[in-house]
């Protein structure tokens, strides 16, 4: 598998812990269901920043190999500091990948 296609499985991967964390774990931590469960975000959290660094790791792995800018590394960075942003920057990587 290329650099490429892990990254953007990485992206993926992390992107869908993202939102797990947000709009399941951290609700679920802060009792917005009606019951407080602490222990939500004590499993999640973990679990999603190793992903980050994964990420992290990852886009300069592909960096190397599809030879990203740093201004699309810096795009990719950021869209995955958005929920959902994720997504957007899978259909760029599939546009990347069908090119190449």
């Amino acid at each position: 598998m290329s650099e490429l296609k892990k990254f953007k499985l990485i992206n993926k991967i992390e992107g869908i812990s993202y939102i797990i964390l947000l709009f399941i774990a951290v609700p679920l931590k802060y009792g917005w269901v009606g019951v407080e469960y602490p222990i939500a975000t004590k499993i999640v959290g973990p679990i999603h920043g190793i992903l980050v660094f994964a990420f992290i790791y990852q886009i300069f792995e592909a960096k190397k190999e599809a030879g990203f800018t740093w201004k699309e590394m810096a795009q990719y960075t950021i869209l995955s500091l958005i929920p959902f942003g994720s997504f957007y920057t899978d259909k760029l990587l599939a546009k990347k990948i069908t090119a190449a």
